[in-house]
């Protein structure tokens, strides 16, 4: 048994909740979320190599995968793998790009099912920016 870290009664170190006061996995000394996050310490430019994030704050915020390579429900580097990213090379649902594989996309070159590109695109509904711009 261990104190919670919120309302100090004793509680279970397994417990997932404080019967007392709700804190989240109350045994923990600091707790600051939920899921799964990696972050390598070697970095390149500022960012870290790896960083891997599926994780949310205690206010429900999630945290975005940032790094050379950044894989995550949100993600933004060099090489992306994400739901929502930002990135030079980027596989993803919804992307902002440099070269991108997506099902959304907006990028110089892409392959995409709906995307814009500025150079090279392919997919099932693809137009170049050009041709919008030209449209108007």
């Amino acid at each position: 048994m261990r104190p919670c870290r919120e309302c100090q009664h004793e509680v279970s170190a397994q417990a997932t909740a404080c019967p007392h006061c709700g804190a989240p996995f109350p045994a923990k000394e600091k707790w600051d979320g939920w899921g799964f996050e990696y972050k390598s310490e070697a970095t390149f430019l500022g960012l870290p190599w790896l960083h891997i994030s599926f994780k949310y704050r205690p206010n429900y915020v999630p945290v975005p995968a940032k790094g050379v390579i950044a894989i995550g429900q949100f993600a933004y580097g060099i090489f992306t793998l994400s739901q929502f990213g930002v990135g030079a090379v980027s596989i993803s649902q919804f992307t902002i790009a440099g070269y991108a594989l997506a099902q959304f996309a907006f990028a110089y070159s892409l392959i995409a099912q709906f995307g814009i590109y500025i150079h090279e695109g392919h997919g099932q509904l693809v137009k170049s920016l050009s041709e919008l711009l030209g449209m108007l």
